[in-house]
């Protein structure tokens, strides 16, 4: 059995640094209690283990200000500008842990908005990246998720339309509703935000899915590039599986089966992606 390995699989920079100042924190702090604003990065396996070294998951500003204060981690995906003024206030130590990426895309939204422009988040709505977004908005806000939505929205006062990204949406699909846009005749201002390593890693896991027998997809459950990715793949491979550790690979190949892929989304630690690779190699 060969198996093909993504090279872009597993940990994304955003993710890395957001858990570089994790570990930071724990190693430096350790007197104190650390919290992070919902998972750090979405997969369960790294916030079990985060949880067993003392760093607490808070979901809601309600439950921030009934804990002990202490060192409070920004997530990734980082949050609404209200909601790290409420932080700040509620005597916290904050640190920021947002990606880079998505802090740009709060400082376009931000500025655009206050310009006086609507803005247009092309993204899965309720996913805390897109929350976050939206959260530093000044002025109108709408979420469009498909082509459905995009062919539905109505423009009423012809005001110019700033339309961003969720950093992993889906590359392909995101031109698709910036052309419906675009035909519509409506004054945009299209800025694509889908960070360079989401597009190498869809591009990557749509050519491998195109050559493989098999096709195997790591991440969590709740990530959205990985929900992504197994999307992409299993329009090319119809043999695509889900998974998020190896616990979870109930994989039967026929004796046809020669080469197998694998690809992983950005929160996915590569110790996970050697253990599958090593299982299927072995077994198969």
């Amino acid at each position: 059995m060969e198996v093909k390995v993504a090279k872009s699989a597993g940990f994304c920079f955003g993710v890395e640094r957001a858990m570089q100042k994790v570990y930071a924190q724990i190693e430096e702090n350790a007197d104190k209690k650390i919290y992070t604003f919902g998972p750090i990065i979405h997969n369960d396996e790294v916030v079990k283990e985060l949880e067993e070294k003392g760093v607490t998951v808070l979901h809601s500003i309600e439950e921030l200000e009934k804990v002990p204060k202490g060192i409070l981690i920004i997530r990734s995906h980082g949050v609404a500008k209200d909601i790290y003024d409420r932080m700040e206030k509620a005597g916290f130590t904050c640190i920021d842990a947002t990606c880079p990426f998505v802090k740009r895309i709060h400082n376009i939204v931000r500025k655009e908005s206050s310009e006086g422009k609507k803005i247009v988040i092309v993204g899965n709505a309720g996913h805390p990246e897109v929350e976050g977004i939206r959260g530093w908005c000044e002025t109108q806000s709408d979420i469009i998720e498909s082509e459905e939505e995009a062919l539905q929205y109505q423009n009423a006062d012809d005001r110019e339309i700033c339309i961003v990204s969720q950093t992993t949406f889906n590359y392909n699909k995101f031109k698709d509703i910036v052309e419906i846009f675009q035909k519509k005749g409506y004054d945009i201002n299209v800025v694509n935000t889908i960070c360079n390593a989401t597009e190498e890693r869809q591009t990557e896991a749509r050519e491998i899915a195109a050559e493989v027998d098999a096709m195997i997809v790591i991440g969590g459950t709740h990530s959205s590039n990985t929900r992504k990715l197994y999307e992409i793949c299993k329009q090319e491979c119809e043999n695509t599986h889900f998974i998020q550790t190896l616990d979870d690979l109930h994989l039967e190949l026929p004796k046809s089966v020669r080469l197998v892929g694998i690809t992983a989304g950005a929160s996915t630690p590569n110790n996970i992606i050697e253990e599958v690779q090593n299982y299927v190699r072995i077994n198969f």
